[in-house]
């Protein structure tokens, strides 16, 4: 019998008592739950009964009600924040994934440039070598292939050559290769506050430590990196120079200098994640031209011309180049040949630069969008694929801010996701202008974030 007298403090939900009745509970308690969810009963942003008063009340074995939530939150129908306790994550039938405008993901306008591509994928495929593409061969990249990477590299302002170059799974795979080959588990390496989330990640994973570095306006702040190397025996910066992932600041040709000449002082590695829609402008320098032997530059705008081509590009220090293509031999073998080479006949065609072009028109109406529904926010590059909005008072309750977002009909990424330590107050949302289909769609997942 139930311990606890719930006449004063009824729970938010309950299901019937037949769910209690079937058999196995946990089962029935979990399909009651998500039935109840689908039906709009329990709309997103619920809190729900802590399981141990649940069980109580229910006069179930706690493990019973565990097993219930468990496979509930393993469907996203549920998601517990810490601390505070678990919470409705799903839409519901009304609200359908389709009927959601997706202001999440940046993807960089992948309907842009799609013929171009379909048609660089032929070329490549009739080619009397395509045969070659389906083995492990070139495992670094082909001589193709890395005369593609030299010269977009160039073109992104970092100079290199075949042999400190490579081209890897995506950036997400350079990252790994990097951080795994160049650091040792426990080492700590220097970030922004917020930082690209993907790169916490692989951090964790690799169980490497994280410090958050303050930043202004213009970045990270190069004494603060100064003083971090020396109070927290930092060994690496990361940092994405222009449109930063999610803050969207770009530092200064000033603030380069600074962060170049302390990461030369301190002897740091640094990993440059260039994720610009565009090269650089005449007078902008990466930080790799600064630092050339302790930085590893990813060129993360091939991202940009085809998101769905699995293949990024990097240049490395001579001193760097067995450790990373261990790595990368180790990690996958090799970046996927046909991804490799569809994009490198997009970049040596001059297709890259055209289908880039195209992107930044598209960028550049969602921005302009953007500002006419939110003239008082931040303001971003005039090609930003993504833009901030200001939310104090959120930090912590992410999950429970873009389930409320999502019920209303648009999806978009909260700060928390990408926070390296919790609790920190300067909390907003990340909005992608770059994943609606549509200019008329981006606007009305604009309009609902302005409502809500």
């Amino acid at each position: 019998m139930p311990v606890n007298s719930f006449s004063d403090h009824p729970l938010s939900w309950t299901p019937p008592l037949d769910a209690v009745k079937a058999r196995p509970v946990y089962l029935a308690l979990a399909a009651a739950l998500e039935e109840d969810i689908a039906s709009g009963k329990l709309p997103a942003g619920t809190k729900l009964p802590p399981q141990r008063e649940l069980a109580d009340f229910l006069d179930l074995d706690f493990t019973t009600v565990t097993r219930a939530y468990d496979l509930c939150r393993s469907k996203g129908l549920i998601h517990g924040v810490t601390g505070r306790g678990t919470f409705v994550s799903s839409a519901t039938r009304d609200n359908t994934v389709e009927d959601v405008v997706d202001c999440a993901v940046v993807q960089g306008f992948p309907e842009a440039g799609a013929a171009e591509i379909a048609a660089a994928a032929r070329a490549v495929l009739s080619r009397a070598s395509a045969e070659r593409l389906f083995s492990y061969h070139d495992r670094d990249g082909s001589p193709s292939a890395l005369a593609a990477g030299v010269k977009w590299l160039e073109m992104c302002g970092a100079d290199t050559i075949p042999d400190r170059t490579a081209v890897f799974p995506g950036a997400q795979g350079a990252i790994s290769s990097v951080l795994l080959s160049l650091f040792h588990p426990g080492d700590a390496i220097a970030v922004d506050g917020f930082t690209y989330a993907n790169f916490i990640s692989l951090a964790r994973l690799a169980h490497l430590k994280l410090i958050a570095v303050p930043s202004d306006e213009n970045g990270m702040i190069p004494l603060a990196l100064s003083e971090a190397a020396d109070k927290k025996k930092v060994k690496g910066v990361f940092l994405m120079p222009r449109d930063a992932n999610p803050t969207g600041i770009t530092l200064s040709e000033k603030r380069k200098n600074e962060i170049a000449n302390t990461v030369l002082a301190k002897n740091l590695l640094l990993i440059e994640d260039d994720a610009r829609l565009l090269p650089p402008l005449r007078g902008e320098k990466t930080l790799f031209a600064r630092a050339p032997e302790q930085t590893v530059y990813i060129a993360g705008s091939t991202r940009n011309i085809a998101p769905g081509l699995r293949a990024t590009f990097m240049a490395f220090p001579g001193h760097c180049t067995g450790r990373i293509l261990n790595a990368l031999h180790h990690l996958t073998i090799k970046a996927g040949a046909l991804d490799t080479e569809i994009l490198a006949e997009l970049i040596l065609s001059g297709r890259a630069m055209r289908i880039l072009k195209a992107k930044a028109k598209k960028a550049f109406a969602a921005n302009k969008l953007f500002d006419e529904i939110f003239p008082s926010a931040p303001k971003a590059s005039p090609t930003a694929l993504f833009r901030v909005l200001p939310l104090p008072g959120t930090s912590g309750r992410g999950q429970e801010t873009e389930a409320a977002y999502r019920a209303a009909g648009v999806d978009v990424c909260h700060s928390d996701r990408f926070s390296v330590k919790p609790g920190q107050p300067d909390s907003f949302l990340r909005v992608s202008l770059s994943s609606a289909t549509s200019q008329s769609r981006l606007r009305r997942g604009l309009k609902v974030l302005a409502k809500v």
